[in-house]
């Protein structure tokens, strides 16, 4: 009977109470539906969708970018220094027990004597303290340390998510701005070959100067479009050489933007956004924390327990230290309750309780973002394409505009201000067509970034493990 009350002591010991509210999960109010939504796409959220874009070059890039990238790096590093923080907080649910060994050697004068009293003393000691968790206190700042912990390898998986989407952002602009530099660099020379004809003509006097100057200024236009492209395509390889984790240099080029496959749209329910996206489910694990960070305050209020012992050796003879004369032992008990505090353990519940309902608010918050971004998103690729379409005739049309107003001037059926206006035309539309392309591509980027989905965990298979879990 002893033996079962002392076991059933041990286990209430143990186990005790926990003192403030258990988590569970907010309501979410989630619409039923998008506001606009693809139903014959297939539900890629969860395959390397970038892989759809058929680019090698940029699948490297991807790969390289999860290996290097300084701030996947920094996240990885993050989680190590959480999980020290979990370890150390979890261990106050344990004894704590610690060993010393002290040897010294003194001299002691009585007053009154000439006689110089010398003496060694060593000891070895093994001790032990053991605060007893009876009211939950450290049970829930474990609680809370786990779910920080988890809060950052999601944060680790949000900064994944985010570089995948930039690296493939990038290269796509970078792509778009290849192509516009192409378009301008082919408009000058078919300028220059132009004005070099229209000079023979007006030396020749078969053109006035006025026509001479508008064919010049059409050409310097076109010169004048290219230094901006060319700065403009060296900073995006300066940004994406930093996303790859490198020093600035020079960006590999694979498929022409012309080329690149657009990625099928991805399917989903509103409500799936809360196991797909990180960001959510980081903000959901600090609100958990907090929760728990209450209770851990409102245990503050109620009795401590603490148990201590000790047992070692002592002598003034080494060769005598470990025999049975020489033991010392000690135990006891320490009871510890709080009286007055001046509103102390009060202010601490409070700021515990606002954390947590700042918490919930900004869980709340991402939510309804996260709902924002994937619906705008899918409005976004849907309206760009049907615009990408409307320009695709328009640069035909101006293409033949400028085909027949060109026949037209060589017959002398009309001036050449038609021939430049249907020139600039169709120049400014082939940029914006290439643009409008690029616009396209970053929707179904910001798509697949907003609904989250199992590739994210596909890409962190691809990086660097965190520093220390390699040792």
């Amino acid at each position: 009977m002893r033996k079962f009350a002392s076991a059933s002591l041990i286990a209430l010991l143990l186990s005790g109470c926990m003192i403030g509210p258990d988590y569970f999960r907010p309501v979410v109010d989630a619409p039923p539906a998008w506001r606009l939504s693809d139903q014959d796409a297939k539900d890629l959220a969860n395959s390397v969708w970038w892989e759809q874009f058929a680019d090698p070059v940029l699948s490297d890039l991807i790969a390289a970018a999860l290996r290097e990238n300084k701030d996947l790096l920094i996240a990885s590093a993050r989680i190590d220094e959480y999980a020290g923080r979990y370890g150390i907080t979890r261990s106050q649910l344990f004894p704590q027990v610690s060993a010393a060994a002290d040897g010294s050697k003194q001299k002691n004068v009585p007053s009154g004597s000439l006689v110089k009293e010398t003496y060694n003393t060593y000891d070895t000691l093994l001790s032990a303290s053991w605060e007893i968790d009876l009211w939950g206190k450290i049970r829930r700042q474990s609680e809370a340390a786990n779910a920080q912990l988890i809060a950052t390898e999601e944060g680790r998986q949000g900064v994944i998510l985010s570089l995948v989407a930039s690296v493939a952002g990038g290269y796509t602009t970078l792509r778009d701005l290849d192509r516009q530099l192409q378009i301008a660099t082919d408009t000058a020379n078919t300028r220059a070959a132009s004005y070099q004809l229209f000079k023979d003509r007006y030396e020749g006097g078969v053109i006035s100067l006025l026509e001479l100057s508008q064919n010049k200024s059409q050409y310097e236009e076109a010169l004048a479009s290219i230094p901006p492209l060319e700065k403009a395509i060296a900073q995006q390889e300066n940004a994406l050489s930093i996303l790859l984790g490198r020093n600035p240099e020079p960006i590999a080029r694979g498929r022409t933007i012309d080329q690149l496959v657009v990625p099928a749209v991805p399917q989903g329910l509103p409500s799936s956004l809360l196991e797909r996206r990180p960001d959510l489910r980081q903000a959901e694990q600090t609100l958990i924390a907090a929760n728990a960070q209450i209770g851990a305050a409102k245990a503050a209020y109620y009795p401590s327990i603490s148990l201590t012992g000790m047992f070692g050796v002592a002598s003034t003879s080494l060769s005598n230290l470990f025999t049975s004369s020489s033991q010392i032992w000690q135990y006891g008990g320490s009871l510890g309750l709080p009286i007055f505090n001046a509103g102390l353990l009060a202010g601490q519940v409070q700021v515990a309780e606002a954390q947590q309902q700042q918490a919930l608010f900004s869980y709340q918050k991402a939510i309804q973002n996260a709902f924002r971004e994937v619906n705008d998103s899918l409005i976004d690729q849907d309206r760009t394409r049907a615009q990408l379409e409307t320009q695709r005739q328009q640069v035909a049309s101006l293409q033949q505009y400028a085909d027949t107003a060109r026949l037209r001037y060589d017959n002398g059926y009309t001036s050449y201000l038609e021939v430049l206006d249907a020139e600039r035309s169709l120049f400014q539309a082939q940029l914006q067509y290439t643009q409008t392309q690029q616009a396209r591509l970053q929707a179904m980027i910001n798509l697949y970034k907003a609904m989250g989905g199992g590739w994210v965990a596909e890409a962190a298979k691809l990086s660097a493990p965190p520093p220390l879990a390699t040792k």
